[in-house]
């Protein structure tokens, strides 16, 4: 019996997933308030139903009781955060932040079916990092400060991860974190603070020279650390800014050049940049080394083909660092490719979503920094699942929101907080702006009125 209920789930998981990503779409056309409240609240229940069918299956499969009191403490954190933002936010994105639970309940759902202890602790540190981050909506919007902080940023960035380099103990292969805590994750935020502050009132060839020097270094102290992932994600954030404040596809030309050329060069001084290339290349031939990991990527997205093996069905355990890097491996493994399409669907809608919210944002330093958070997000996401897959080298990098990791998880929440607060930031300064209009156009219908009460009173005498 319990083999049949898992071999129905996978279909009712995949069903509701494909309806989700549908809703995600539909809700950026132009709609009426109570259509688009009617999908929100659609988006919610299909989360719900989800969840609810996709831990039965884990409890079913395992008998553990953990599996039910973890439930219990993820509905409750999303029904806690969905009811503080609209109690705290009444203009706040739902659909982003609906896009922020389905994204977590996916990973929720893998690691739990992983290791029930691992999934506790992303929870925690879920939970924690959202309540504390509730306060960065306001911080955006108050803090107008922000655009003139531009060499503290820069400061912050270049003595952290240099801290890194110089202190940090080599794990899998590379300097990544100081006592736990990865810093590189903070310092996407930051640099791209550092980017929008210093471009925001034009890019001019020394303020250009100026981001090139500090992104340098940045990148550098990165490839030198071996945390190659990090290192491509501040390059394309870099070259995307540059090239959308100066409108100069020569700025873009040199940068993928100077890019590449620094790739090759990589490639020949560090060794576990030519590991991995090797590894990419054929990784059949370096299975017993370098290759392994790719290898058992490849086996398990193979063998659950379309619509999975069903939870708890497959063996993703086979898989190294599986809970990290590797974790789109797990979900192509017992969800399925289709549920794993439909999941890169959704965080494109989250792209989506950045980069429109950058387009109406009026000021220079909001759009900017709103534009380069949507490239980090977007570029994370195609260097994870393009390592995974085969399409591009393994950087190491995680998915955002669905691996387990603190840093990592901790930073992608507080990039959706920041384009939380320019959203409301945007609807409150077109309220304003609509407001504004309204009174000038009554102002000149009286003024109007009155100079043809002027007009008749003149005629009269």
């Amino acid at each position: 019996m319990i083999n049949v209920i898992v071999e129905l789930s996978k279909y009712v998981i995949l069903t509701l997933m494909v309806i989700y990503t549908f809703h995600c779409f539909y809700l950026v056309k132009q709609q009426s308030e109570e259509e688009r409240n009617e999908s929100l609240r659609q988006q919610l229940m299909l989360i719900f139903f989800m969840d609810f069918t996709a831990f039965l299956v884990i409890y079913l499969k395992t008998g553990k009781f953990q599996v039910i009191l973890f439930y219990v403490e993820m509905m409750a954190f999303f029904a806690g955060i969905q009811i503080l933002y609209r109690l705290i936010y009444k203009k706040a994105s739902i659909l982003l932040l609906n896009n922020m639970c389905m994204l977590l309940s996916v990973g929720f759902i893998m690691l739990c079916r992983l290791d029930v202890s691992t999934a506790t602790r992303q929870l925690v540190i879920v939970t924690g990092v959202n309540v504390a981050a509730l306060v960065v909506p306001v911080l955006i919007r108050k803090m107008k400060f922000l655009k003139d902080l531009t060499w503290v940023y820069a400061g912050i960035g270049i003595v952290l991860l240099a801290a890194v380099l110089v202190l940090a103990q080599t794990s899998y292969g590379a300097k990544l974190s100081l006592m736990g805590i990865q810093p590189s994750e903070a310092i996407k935020i930051t640099f791209v603070f550092f980017m929008a502050a210093l471009l925001r009132n034009g890019a001019d060839f020394s303020k250009v020279v100026q981001a090139t020097i500090v992104a340098g270094l940045h990148v550098g102290i990165l490839v030198l650390s071996r945390d190659l992932g990090s290192a491509v994600i501040f390059f394309a954030a870099y070259l995307v800014m540059i090239y959308v404040a100066s409108k100069n596809v020569e700025y873009l030309a040199l940068g993928l050049g100077g890019g590449s050329v620094g790739a090759v060069i990589a490639y020949h001084l560090f060794g576990h940049v030519r590991q991995r290339v090797t590894a990419w290349k054929d990784p059949m031939a370096v299975y017993q080394n370098e290759g392994y990991q790719i290898v058992q990527s490849l086996f398990a997205i193979g063998t659950g083909g379309w619509f999975g093996m069903g939870l708890c069905q497959g063996s993703p355990e086979k898989i190294p660092v599986v809970k990290n890097d590797f974790i789109f491996s797990a979900i192509c493994e017992e969800l399925g490719c289709i549920f794993a399409i439909c999941l890169i669907l959704v965080e494109i809608s989250c792209f989506v979503l950045f980069v429109n919210i950058a387009l109406k944002m009026k000021r220079r330093f909001y759009k900017l920094t709103a534009l380069g958070l949507a490239v980090e997000y977007i570029f994370q996401v195609f260097l994870t699942i393009g390592g995974v897959t085969k399409f591009i080298p393994s950087t190491g990098v995680t998915l955002p929101l669905i691996s387990y990791g603190g840093s990592s998880v901790m930073s992608t929440i507080i990039l959706f907080c920041i384009i939380q607060g320019m959203y409301v930031l945007n609807f409150e300064e077109e309220d304003q702006d609509g407001s504004k209009e309204q009174y000038q156009k009554e102002q000149r219908g009286r003024n109007t009125s009155a100079k043809r009460k002027r007009l008749s009173q003149t005629q009269v005498r």
